[in-house]
């Protein structure tokens, strides 16, 4: 760590939380240590370019942000881009609230929701790596409720319940080729109303691990194990798989070997009381928000009554996800810590659905398959955003989204929280956030 670094990243400290949103791309920073903010954009430097991305084109974010809270996508949100390790721009827009008359600051709580799913992965990988698990071991080795699973075959409007070809593995709760799947998405309406029945979401209110184990386990599969990609509670599932190998609940797993370490100081499974002024919320106008507020319950503390969703239940920052999401660009190291092994890293980040049926085409855009809990980009054509090939994303249902482009050195956060509109705000933040880098490290 140079003595310029140290330095600056002294004088990010204390730094005043919720600063207002300016439209002026912030000089290249350190990345910030949560709850610490940026301070407010410094003037521009004499060169065009930060890191590559120029600084006019940078520029350009804030009009796209506000004309996308302007019709009504979200109230306000609050981007972030790193390159090479260095913060290039963190800036908020809008509102905070549905009634808009909260300026947006930028240490906003998001909900997170299936940005949670690269997390509980990542937290897994680590008990692979000390041998604790394997990734071809059976989930029933782990979780016996889950031992004697069938799987319903369907033709036509006839379906008949057959015996699996092979149990699930963990590296099927890893890449959602479980044969699970989620209940508004179940292309069986008979698996669709038992998970309902069964509460398996929890949707409807706490329930226990053991007790959502049990239920799951009298419901078919919707495909045989290790022949279709078909998102799903999968990692929900790899949640309390890893709560039993670490011997503790998933959010004290998680605390201790990701989020303390990390840093990530605003990253809940509930948002405490002190810290709910600073929770955005989704436009009153958004159809899906009531029904996902109810589902949500995230000003609960439900870890006595509830399995934690390892693939739904965080809340966190802009400042606190980079974090994370830095560390995997490093190769699983950060700051000087090491978190996973680097060939783990390129491991996860490697398509691992080849062959099957079904892609993540409905949360990625084209040209993605699938690794270790992330989605990732096979080639430079086909998608409908600008990447590299390798790249790695996930976004998550309330409208937040991220990108690691380890070959452009580049990691890219967006948090919003608009349900209906996430799938058109994810693709024009990659848009805005490519077009703004005019110099390519892969092409000079």
């Amino acid at each position: 760590m140079t003595q310029s670094f140290t330095g600056r990243r002294q004088a990010l400290a204390g730094a005043v939380a919720g600063l207002a949103a300016t439209a002026q791309p912030a000089a290249a920073q350190p990345l910030p240590r949560p709850p610490a903010a940026p301070p407010a954009a410094r003037p521009p430097a004499s060169s065009p370019l930060v890191r590559g991305f120029s600084r006019e084109r940078l520029g350009r974010i804030a009009g796209v942000m506000q004309a996308e809270a302007e019709r009504g996508s979200f109230p306000g949100a609050v981007t972030l881009i790193a390159r090479q390790g260095e913060i290039i721009h963190f800036e908020a827009y809008g509102h905070q609230d549905a009634a808009k008359t909260k300026p947006m600051p930028r240490d906003a709580i998001f909900l997170q929701a299936s940005m949670t799913k690269p997390l509980t992965s990542a937290l897994a990988l680590m008990l692979v790596e000390e041998g604790r698990m394997k990734l071809d071991d059976p989930i029933a080795e782990v979780l016996p409720e889950l031992r004697d699973l069938k799987v319903e075959q369907r033709q036509d409007d006839q379906s008949e319940l057959v015996p699996a070809t092979r149990q699930p593995a963990i590296h099927d709760l890893l890449r959602h080729t479980a044969g699970f799947v989620y209940s508004g998405a179940s292309p069986s309406p008979r698996i669709k109303a038992a998970y309902e029945e069964a509460n398996i979401e929890a949707g409807r209110g706490p329930i226990g691990g053991e007790e959502m184990l049990r239920q799951l386990g009298a419901i078919p599969l919707a495909f045989q194990p290790g022949t279709t990609f078909f998102y799903s509670i999968a990692t929900d599932v790899l949640g309390l798989l890893v709560s039993r190998v670490a011997g503790k609940r998933l959010d004290q797993a998680m605390e201790e070997r990701l989020l303390a370490p990390l840093g990530m100081r605003d990253t809940h499974w509930f948002v405490p009381p002190e810290k709910r002024a600073r929770l955005a919320e989704a436009p009153d106008s958004d159809p899906q928000k009531a029904t996902m507020w109810a589902q949500y319950r995230i000003l609960t503390d439900e870890r006595a009554t509830s399995y934690l969703k390892g693939g739904a239940g965080l809340v966190s920052t802009a400042a606190d996800y980079i974090r994370f999401a830095q560390m995997m660009a490093n190769g699983g190291v950060l700051e000087g810590r090491r978190y996973l092994a680097a060939p783990v890293v390129n491991f996860m980040m490697s398509n691992h659905i080849t062959g099957m049926a079904g892609s993540p085409t409905a949360s990625t855009g084209p040209g993605y398959g699938f690794g270790l809990g992330f989605g990732v980009r096979l080639a430079d054509g086909m998608g409908t955003a600008p990447g590299s090939p390798g790249d790695a994303m996930w976004a998550g249902a309330w409208g937040t989204s991220f990108t690691i482009d380890r070959a452009e050195g580049l990691v890219a956060i967006l948090m919003a929280q608009g349900p209906s509109n996430r799938v058109r705000t994810r693709m024009i933040w990659k848009d805005v956030v490519y077009g703004a880098m005019v110099e390519s490290l892969r092409r000079g």
